[in-house]
């Protein structure tokens, strides 16, 4: 701000930004008085680039918010309802209305902004867990490389497999999502085949002793990964009595040749 516009008392400062032409505007985009950025956001002239500007700006009073967001600008611009709700000092009560009216991939990125509140991103996620049974099945495919990893695991209740291997290849999936989709008694046997052989997740221990426990999960790959569990986890599963007996009696067998090969092992039936 200029340094004679700063000198001005705060209450003329704020009477002139209430209604100023936008040639006398640039001052007020640097402003830090609280009381004149309000009047100033109450400009009437104001439009969708300058209330997307002061947006901009971090260090925005809520109350400054709360003006910019009854502007009538704001009422009909979509691009003005996005930056509220990714502004980190917008009020709960302005944020999480708007965040129901915004579409598919503007929600997406919401969930990925830092600065976003977590309330408002799990907001964001519930919304597009209620809409994913109406989109396209391309924008789904999409939604599923780019989503939150919560959003990614819901997608995997499918019969789909491009949709499928979309999700597992999403970098914000994690090893605890995929765990607990392996526990769903819906789940699609193309899901627990993917997972088994995806370079990535089937390498995970945790994710091994879930897909062993799995009844869907290719023999062939649980005879692959019991090498590589612990005796105690091994005990874990035959106690089990969901375990399909044939897998069972193969586990019982193979701990058995372990324990006479290495009877000190610590993880010892």
């Amino acid at each position: 701000m200029d340094p004679a516009d700063a000198r001005q008392p705060v209450a003329e400062r704020a009477e002139k930004a209430a209604c100023a032409p936008p040639h006398l505007w640039e001052p007020f985009f640097s402003e830090t008085n609280k009381a004149v950025l309000v009047a100033f956001a109450h400009n009437p002239n104001l439009q969708e680039r300058d209330l997307l500007r002061l947006l901009q700006r971090k260090d925005l009073p809520p109350e400054v918010i709360r003006e910019l967001a009854a502007h009538r600008e704001a009422n009909r611009n979509y691009a003005v309802k996005v930056a509220l709700v990714q502004h980190p000092r917008t009020p709960r009560l302005i944020s999480l209305p708007l965040t129901k009216f915004l579409y598919l991939f503007d929600l997406v990125r919401i969930c990925h902004t830092p600065a976003v509140p977590t309330e408002i991103k799990i907001l964001a996620e519930e919304t597009i867990l209620k809409g994913t049974a109406a989109i396209p099945r391309g924008e789904k495919i999409t939604l599923a490389r780019r989503a939150t990893g919560r959003v990614a695991a819901a997608l995997l209740v499918t019969e789909d497999r491009e949709l499928i291997r979309a999700a597992l290849d999403n970098p914000f999936l994690t090893e605890a999502n995929l765990v607990r989709v392996l526990t769903r008694e819906n789940l699609s046997p193309s899901v627990v085949e993917l997972i088994a052989t995806h370079e990535k997740w089937s390498c995970r221990y945790h994710l091994r002793l879930a897909l062993v426990r799995n009844p869907r999960t290719p023999f062939a790959r649980v005879l692959a990964f019991i090498p590589n569990l612990a005796l105690t986890d091994l005990r874990a599963i035959c106690l089990d009595r969901r375990m399909p007996d044939h897998v069972r009696k193969y586990i019982l067998g193979h701990c058995a040749q372990r324990l006479a090969k290495k009877p000190a092992d610590p993880g010892s039936l």
